[in-house]
Order: structure tokens, then sequence, then C-alpha cells
């Protein structure tokens, strides 16, 4: 295979829903705030060739819906091009998950290495931009605005492109 072949992407997960909230010390905040707590994983993954997307949302984090996740990248990958998915450690990312797809493989970044997988700074970017300082109705809401955030995000392929691309990722210098 020649890297011309191969597409990068970036794939992570992050939990998006009711948090608690920082104020200065004998002050109020001034944002509604829910002390019932619920939650959703948002799987993400972020090909920096293209701009292409894939997400699951789940209502927690397993090997099944990671199995979900890669079954979504495997045919958005380009015919022809295979796909390195690179992930962190996380228990659910086995290295067998990638066997059953002929051109996706998964590598794994070392632990504790957050830096090295970009697609942390659209979780940044999605908490700043799209999902902070909301309260949540139940966990549909936390679906359904999680939803349309990654949504939004995607609307703009040189936004995905930009936030995720390292000088190192490029493969046809």
């Amino acid at each position: 295979m020649v890297l011309k072949d191969v597409e990068i992407w970036f794939q992570d997960e992050a939990r998006f829903g009711q948090r608690r909230i920082l104020a200065e010390k004998g002050t109020r905040p001034r944002v509604v705030q829910q002390q019932k707590f619920g939650y959703a994983y948002l799987f993400g993954a972020v090909c920096v060739n293209n701009g292409k997307t894939e997400a699951v949302i789940a209502p927690f984090s397993n090997m099944e819906y990671m199995h979900e996740h890669l079954k979504l990248i495997s045919p958005s990958t380009l015919s022809g091009k295979h796909a390195v998915v690179i992930m962190d450690q996380a228990s659910w990312h086995q290295q067998h998950l990638d066997n059953e797809f002929k051109n996706l493989t998964i590598i794994h970044i070392p632990s504790y290495s957050p830096e090295l997988n970009p697609i942390e700074q659209v979780w940044r970017w999605l908490r700043k931009n799209e999902l902070a300082n909301r309260c949540f109705s139940g966990y549909e809401d936390i679906v359904n605005r999680c939803s349309d955030a990654w949504n939004r995000f995607c609307e703009d392929k040189r936004r995905v492109i930009s936030l995720c691309f390292r000088d190192w990722t490029n493969l046809t210098s």
C-alpha cells in the first residue's frame, strides 16, 4: 500500500450532558443548573484528508458502540483507500475490532497523550460554541442537541480540517 492511498481518521468519544458549574466563592452562578445529571456519549471521527466525519451517539461507551462507529467509518472511506483510525487506548478500543474491515486499521496512541489526537479540539469547540451553559430536559434532549451541534460543526469542511490537521498527518509531501 502506498501512502497516497491512506486516509487518516482521528477517533474519540466524549461525554455530554448535565455538568457542575463553578462560581466565585460567595456568589451565585447566573446560569440555570439542574441537579439531575444525565449524559450521552458522542463517538466522533474526523478524516483530516478530506474533512469527512462520522458519529454515533450512545447512552454509554462499550465495544458494541465502538464497532457500530467503525461500521460507519469503513464505507465512508473512499473506494481504493485504506482508513487508518487513530484512537486512544480506552478499554473498548480493542485492536480486533478492525478484523472484519478490509479497508480499515486501528492504531493506538500512547496512554495519557490526548495532544496526539486532534479530535480533542473538536470536543473543545463543541463545548465552547454549541453546548455550553445548557440545561437539558432529559436524555433525548441531550441526544438531539449533541446531534445538532455535531452536524453544525461538520457543515464546514474547512473548519473540520483546520481544527484537526497536523503537519505530521500530511502523507503526500
